[in-house]
């Protein structure tokens, strides 16, 4: 079950909070640009206050004589407010998308170094697709979002303030007409985001959802056509799909009504506009300029209404995804270790015991109960047992992946909750039933973050597990990208891991179903390499395939999280019990 809250809780006082967090050293920038927006504001607002007097002084002029230098300084102001304006206006805009990138540049950091930090235990309770769509589709919608709406939004509520100072100013009556006609504009806009908002965080969990599934399938595409399951995969699909297309369309069609709204509401306004002001200059209220000025002012007053309505569309876009983001960067992260300094002499011998280890996923279900065992330098350790029985787990708390319950694991007399888990790394090779290999080349996958590795290790460690011919077969051989063009069997993926743990050179090694993806005659060529190269190593293996560990020094038979056996195959063999069973079963004709 998912621990991440459904459809995503966070409000946007707790948003705001983490924006504070990650981007309060651009307060003073933004306020900047709030600055530069509210100047380039200002030839936007006074160039009707202008127009009118323009107006003015033409009607005036009609029945004696136009002054045509006066119109011609006020033109002239106009020029440069408007210049002076566009200039202040760009920069208002420059500055708030540097900030946003800059601000999506640290999230994406962020993230990056949150991956490293979060305990195995959240991967394994969350689907990868949730995950994906919250560091790449969610961080993207942040950074679009953001850009497109944040600097619209700051001019427009500039301009919005400004326009209804300008307005009150020069006529009261005028303006009262003018906003009355588009009160209405926030009411439904305000309804409209409330709605559209519920729907926006829907759109960012079924897009998780999709990503989920997507994923999943990809990655299980030949058991599902194994299974005859395509009927019932597409039909699984266009249900997370109908859902997603369903919230997506609501929510753009609610954000999308804000701006037809507030067009049709500031063309209502214009009308009123030059009822009311026609009834004033019969009166003889006002001059026929005020009424030239309040036409623009009534658009001016409509305009920032309709760009605020699509930047809050976007914000609301923003909101949605940064809560997501937030809630991944704000999870528990592994406890932190600087403090533990206790390194293990030189390289470790590989004196490995488990002491009276208990340990559970769930604090209410032990399934390792009170397990104890030793492992001598250079002995190899052969964990087998059914399914479930607890074999993995095993290698995982040795690892230091997960803490013990209870009990104790020490390495060379040295309990590991002592030692920083980097140093319990460097201890071990690991190589796991899972392949990972990366694009780049082969011999870039085989040295991965080991310095100082010679190209004459790489060729050894290869040979020794029966890869290096097939290498060599490429058209690049060592140097060959490993992309899309470049198709390798699961057998020839697993033999470079291998190889990789083997490069690695660590006092310790440990094989979980390392080599359950490969024929047994791929098996029988790794085996004697592989018994060759673990000598003076500690070797844990944990093997499906008994065949393969019947030259371990100890095997331990578990179940239920506890060992029922342990000795060698000879003695086990001998014994008939569990694990004599398990192994005449393998090869039972």
């Amino acid at each position: 079950m998912d621990n991440m809250k459904k459809n995503n809780p966070y409000t946007l006082k707790e948003i705001l909070k983490n924006v504070d967090y990650y981007a309060g050293q651009y307060k003073w920038a933004f306020l900047l640009s709030v600055v530069f927006a509210a100047l380039g504001s200002v030839a936007v607002i006074i160039g009707p206050d202008k127009l009118s007097d323009i107006t003015d002084t033409i009607t005036a002029g009609l029945m004696t004589e136009i002054d045509l230098e006066k119109i011609s300084n006020i033109a002239m102001t106009l020029v440069f407010l408007y210049l002076g304006g566009s200039l202040l206006t760009y920069g208002q805009g420059f500055i708030v998308a540097t900030i946003t990138q800059k601000f999506s540049k640290r999230l994406r950091k962020e993230i990056s170094l949150k991956i490293n930090k979060l305990p195995l235990k959240y991967f394994d309770s969350n689907s990868q697709g949730d995950v994906l769509s919250r560091v790449t589709n969610d961080m993207d919608t942040v950074g679009q979002s953001l850009n497109q709406s944040l600097g619209i939004l700051v001019s427009s509520i500039v301009l919005f303030f400004g326009v209804l100072f300008m307005m009150f100013k020069t006529n009261a009556v005028m303006a009262f007409s003018a906003v009355g006609s588009v009160l209405i504009g926030f009411v439904l806009m305000t309804v409209i985001m409330r709605k559209s908002q519920t729907h926006f965080k829907g759109q960012q969990a079924n897009l998780a959802k999709v990503n989920g599934f997507v994923e999943e399938a990809y990655t299980g595409h030949n058991t599902i056509y194994s299974y005859n399951a395509k009927d019932y995969t597409t039909k699984e699909f266009s249900a997370l799909n109908e859902d997603l297309a369903s919230s997506v369309w609501k929510a753009q069609f609610l954000s999308g009504m804000m701006q037809p709204i507030m067009a049709f509401i500031g063309n209502f306004g214009f009308v009123i506009v030059s009822v009311v002001g026609a009834i004033l200059v019969i009166n003889e209220s006002i001059t026929f300029g005020v009424i030239v000025a309040f036409t623009i002012y009534v658009r001016l007053f409509s305009q920032p209404l309709g760009q605020m309505a699509q930047a809050f569309s976007g914000l609301q876009r923003a909101q949605a995804a940064m809560g997501r983001v937030f809630e991944f960067l704000n999870e528990t992260e592994l406890p932190d270790e600087t403090a533990k300094t206790v390194k293990l002499a030189n390289k470790a011998q590989g004196y490995v015991s488990f002491d009276h280890v208990s340990f559970g996923y769930d604090e209410n279900k032990t399934i390792i109960n009170d397990f104890s065992t030793e492992a001598l330098p250079g002995q190899k350790i052969a964990i087998v047992g059914p399914t479930g029985a607890g074999k993995t787990t095993i290698v995982n708390l040795l690892m230091k992946f997960y803490e013990v319950t209870q009990g104790r694991i020490l390495i060379d007399q040295v309990d590991i909750a002592e030692m920083s888990r980097e140093e319990v790394h460097d201890q071990f090779c690991m190589v796991l039933q899972d392949t990972w290999l990366f694009e780049g080349t082969i011999k870039e996958n085989l040295i991965y973050n080991q310095p100082n590795i010679s190209d004459e290790k790489v060729i050894a460690a290869c040979e020794a597990v029966g890869i290096d011919h097939f290498i060599n077969t490429l058209p690049k051989g060592y140097d060959t990208v490993l992309d899309d063009k470049v198709t390798l069997s699961v057998g020839q993926k697993q033999l470079m891991t291998i190889a990789r743990a083997l490069l690695k050179d660590a006092p310790m090694l440990i094989l979980d179903e390392a080599t359950s993806s490969v024929d047994t005659r791929t098996e029988e060529l790794i085996q004697i390499a592989m018994d060759k190269l673990m000598e003076g190593r500690t070797t844990f293996v944990i093997a499906h395939r008994l065949s393969t560990i019947q030259n371990a020094d100890t095997i331990l038979v578990m179940k239920d999280g506890e060992i029922i056996e342990s000795g060698s195959h000879e003695a086990l063999i001998e014994d008939k019990g569990f694990y004599s069973d398990l192994y005449n079963s393998q090869f039972e004709k």
